[in-house]
Parts: structure tokens; sequence; C-alpha cells
């Protein structure tokens, strides 16, 4: 399942900049079309589950 990060933020009371610094460290698996980023919900779920710090 993919989400948009503002549905990632709703699902996880993550920031938004939080979930988007991620994704600009490649630290979750995502795709980007124009300026939106799709997150993959498992790969954010894994690496949440990990304890890594955000």
């Amino acid at each position: 399942m993919m989400k948009t990060i503002k549905q990632c933020q709703e699902l996880t009371g993550l920031p938004y900049s939080a979930i988007r610094n991620l994704c600009v460290q490649n630290k979750i698996k995502y795709f980007r079309s124009g300026t939106k980023y799709y997150i993959y919900v498992e790969s954010l779920i894994q690496f949440l589950s990990r304890g890594e710090a955000v």
C-alpha cells in the first residue's frame, strides 16, 4: 500500500518534515511524482519497528 506524506503523518503521528527527511535520506522506500512523495507504508512500518531515531 502506498500513501502520501500527509497520509503517513496522520497514520503515525510523526511530523511531516521527519517523514520527508526519511525519504530524502533513503531510509524508507518511496517514489516521487512531480512534487509528491508516495511512501510504501510497509517500509515505513519496518523502519519504525527497528527503533531507529527519526
